[in-house]
């Protein structure tokens, strides 16, 4: 039996039974959440510093790097609990992420809104991602909230 989680309305990415999803991210990233929703509900939360001597309150485990990380999810005790792996910032780790070989997919959601901010995706390699037409659970057409309108794409690299 699979449950299933949205994205947008939808939301269909599957999770195994018994398992959860994990998410990776930086210091920054960490501390940019309101503390009220540390941890990210429902799932295994790693914190990436170099920094840091023990995970902050709340995170569930701490590495240096994001190699570090991935090896960490390779362990018996928490490979058996993961479902999916997903990178969720900063900047910098998203770019080291999308960089490392392998199959890679990329979960964006495009504001069709210019903001002022001070913090970016990195560029999108299309030589080596490819934007697919669809994706099982993820709608494809534009959405609005609040008068905001934007898309959710799905990006795959397979090298």
């Amino acid at each position: 039996m699979t449950f299933t989680r949205e994205v947008g309305n939808q939301k269909r990415i599957c999770l195994e039974k018994g398992k959860q999803n994990l998410v990776v991210m930086g210091r920054k990233t960490w501390f940019s959440i309101p503390e009220k929703n540390r941890p990210l509900k429902d799932r295994i939360n790693i914190v990436l510093s170099r920094e840091l001597k023990e995970p902050p309150q709340g995170a569930h485990f701490l590495a240096p790097s994001l190699d570090d990380a991935l090896k960490l999810i390779e362990q018996p005790e928490l490979a058996s609990k993961v479902d999916l792996v997903w990178v969720v910032g900063g900047s910098a780790v998203y770019k080291e992420a999308m960089d490392r070989p392998g199959h890679v997919k990329l979960f964006l959601t495009r504001i069709m809104q210019e903001f002022e901010s001070d913090t970016f995706f990195p560029e999108i390699d299309l030589k080596k991602y490819r934007l697919l037409p669809k994706y099982p659970g993820v709608l494809s057409e534009v959405q609005e909230e609040k008068g905001i309108q934007y898309k959710f794409e799905v990006y795959e690299k397979n090298d």
